[in-house]
């Protein structure tokens, strides 16, 4: 099935930036609200999935969408190679320790799903092994869902490889980026068509839990979806303040 390339991965011609910068002002002002009262409440939680290739945007899009919201209701999570002691374990173990509590959103960058993205492109992870992990993908995230009241949002950051290489490149120019910089990004790079058939299955075998496919050769579009998105989530829980306790 191949679902990425009927989608683009740059915003539509006719959308504004301009605009489009201004609706996600007014969005950040509304997740303010919105997660406060996530937090007073405490009835819900939020996990926040942000995967994508190298260079996708995953870092800016999490430090733009969250930025201005209370620290205290915010935690961010990265996932890099497991350790020895995480290989020790299931490989659903270093994340669970990391679901949120009620009251929290938990933003996850990357997540349980490069267990079934890498190591398949690696030859790490053969395919039945995989067909098992989706279907405990898929029960931990209904675990979280039916049994802790958490929303879960993932977001799949469609890049180009042009726009994706013109990223890679800067981190070899611009001193702010080079600490990004990392000479296997570039080699994973020419595993494109690899990555992007173990994508199509996770959007295929692990969809209970619908994915959001964000165009992201534009940065200001991008965090305009995925600010959009949340907002709308957090809205539709209908949360309320707490009364005040009499003492």
């Amino acid at each position: 099935m191949a679902i990425l390339t009927a989608i683009p991965t740059r915003s539509p011609k006719e959308i504004s930036k301009d605009e489009t910068k201004e609706k996600t002002a007014k969005l950040h002002e509304q997740l303010d609200d919105l997660q406060n009262r996530l937090y007073a409440e405490s009835k819900h939680a939020v996990l926040v999935v942000i995967q994508g290739m190298d260079a996708s945007g995953k870092d800016g899009a999490i430090k733009n969408v969250f930025t201005g919201l209370n620290p205290q209701g915010v935690s961010v999570k990265g996932f890099k190679a497991p350790t020895e002691e995480e290989l020790s374990h299931d490989f659903l173990w270093r994340i669970h320790r990391y679901a949120p509590p009620k009251g929290m959103i938990q933003v996850f960058n990357r997540s349980h799903y490069e267990d079934v993205l890498v190591t398949r492109v690696h030859g790490w992870c053969d395919d039945q092994t995989a067909q098992k992990r989706f279907k405990a993908i898929n029960d931990f995230e209904r675990l979280l869902a039916e049994h802790n009241n958490t929303t879960i949002l993932k977001f799949y950051l469609h890049v180009s490889p042009e726009r994706q290489m013109e990223r890679l490149q800067e981190r070899t120019q611009d001193p702010a980026k080079g600490w990004k910089y990392n000479a296997k990004d570039f080699e994973e790079a020419k595993l494109w068509d690899k990555y992007r058939a173990a994508y199509e299955d996770v959007f295929t075998y692990c969809n209970e839990i619908p994915w959001t496919i964000v165009p992201a050769d534009h940065n200001w579009y991008k965090e305009y979806i995925i600010a959009q998105k949340i907002t709308d989530a957090l809205a539709a829980l209908n949360m309320q303040y707490p009364a005040p306790e009499e003492k």
